[in-house]
C-alpha cells in the first residue's frame, strides 16, 4: 500500500471517530491530528553540492530548487556568499526559482558590515559563524563570545541575526568547563543565536534533545546531517540511512524555539553530491515527527 493511501485511510478513520464522540475539553480528533507535524520549509547548506555549485552555479541552484528545497542557506567561497553575482542578482534568481537564501556562512572578522549589510538588504535572516577550530583554553572561547557578540550588535543594527555553528570540539570539556556552554552563557541572547548541527552534537557523544531544553530558544537552526558509523569512525550519509533518531531530536528542537531545518551531507559513499541532495530532499518531504 503506498505511502498517501495509508495517510489517506488513517486521517479518515481519525475524522470519523471525531464526529462519533462527544467533545470533552481537548478533543480526540484535535490531539491526533497534532501528533503528525511536517516541516513546514526545509532548506540545504549549499556545501553540500560545493562541487557543482562552482562549476555551474545556475544550473545547480535550479535543480536544486526542482527537488523541492525553499530555502538555503549559502557559504563564503572563492565567489563570496553570492557565487559571483552582486546581492540582488543573486536574490532575482532565487526569487525565479522559488527559493529564498535565509542564511549564509561567512568570516565575521573580515568586511562583516558590509556583509551585514548587503544580506540585509536581500531579506536574509542570518550570518553564521561557521567554525573557530579546537583551542588550547578556555578562555580561548570565552573571547569567541566577546567577538560573537560585537558581530550580532552589527547584524542587530541591519535588522539581521548572527549565530555560530558548532562542531564536536565545542563539546569536549576544558578546565571543568564545556566551551559551548561558555559560549552560549557568555553571549547575550538579544544578539546571538546558534546553529545545531546535530550530526557533529552526536559525534561529541552529546544528545541533541538535552542540549535543545538545557538553552531554550537559543538554537534557532539546525543542520540535519544524518551519522552513518563504519570501521574508521563516523561518516556523513543520505538522512535515513544513519542511526540519528531525527523525528525525537527535531519535536524536541520545535518545542524548544527551532526554527530553520536546513538538510547538510559532507561525504558521498556510491553516489553523488546531486543524487544525495535530491534523496535528501525526498526524505525531509515525507519527514514527520
Amino acid at each position: 500500500m503506498s505511502t498517501n493511501r495509508r495517510d489517506f485511510l488513517r486521517t479518515g478513520a481519525f475524522a470519523a471517530l471525531g464526529l462519533s464522540i462527544p467533545f470533552a475539553g481537548k478533543s480526540f480528533l484535535v490531539e491526533e491530528f497534532t501528533r503528525f507535524k511536517k516541516i513546514p520549509a526545509f532548506g540545504i547548506q549549499l556545501w553540500t553540492v560545493k562541487e557543482n555549485l562552482g562549476a555551474n552555479p545556475k544550473d545547480t541552484l535550479q535543480k536544486i530548487s526542482s527537488y523541492g528545497y525553499k530555502t538555503i542557506e549559502s557559504f563564503e567561497g572563492r565567489n563570496g556568499m553570492f557565487w559571483g553575482w552582486k546581492n540582488t542578482e543573486f536574490k532575482k534568481y532565487m526569487d525565479d526559482l522559488g527559493m529564498q537564501i535565509i542564511s549564509s556562512h561567512c568570516n565575521n572578522l573580515v568586511d562583516f558590515e558590509r556583509k551585514a549589510a548587503e544580506a540585509a538588504e536581500i531579506g536574509m535572516k542570518y550570518l553564521i559563524c561557521p567554525h573557530k577550530g579546537p583551542q588550547k583554553s578556555i578562555d580561548d572561547f570565552k573571547r569567541f563570545a566577546d567577538e560573537f557578540n560585537k558581530s550580532g550588535e552589527i547584524c542587530k543594527k541591519n535588522g539581521i541575526r548572527f549565530a555560530y555553528h558548532n562542531h564536536d570540539y565545542s563539546f569536549k570539556p576544558m578546565n571543568g568547563q564545556v566551551p559551548q556552554d561558555v559560549m552560549m552563557e557568555g553571549t547575550d541572547k538579544d544578539l546571538v543565536d546558534f546553529e545545531m548541527d546535530i550530526y557533529w552534537v552526536v559525534a561529541a557523544g552529546e544528545d541533541p534533545k538535552a542540549w535543545f531544553a538545557k538553552h531554550p530558544g537559543r538554537f534557532r537552526l539546525c543542520h540535519v546531517k544524518d551519522m552513518g558509523k563504519t570501521a574508521t569512525g563516523h561518516e556523513s550519509v543520505q538522512i535515513g540511512k544513519g542511526t540519528i533518531d531525527f523525528a525525537s531530536i527535531l519535536k524536541a528542537g520545535a518545542a524548544n524555539g527551532l526554527k530553520h531545518h536546513i538538510v547538510e551531507q559532507e561525504a558521498f559513499t556510491g553516489t553523488n553530491p546531486m543524487e544525495s541532495a535530491e534523496a535528501d530532499a525526498k526524505y525531509m518531504k515525507a519527514f514527520n515527527y
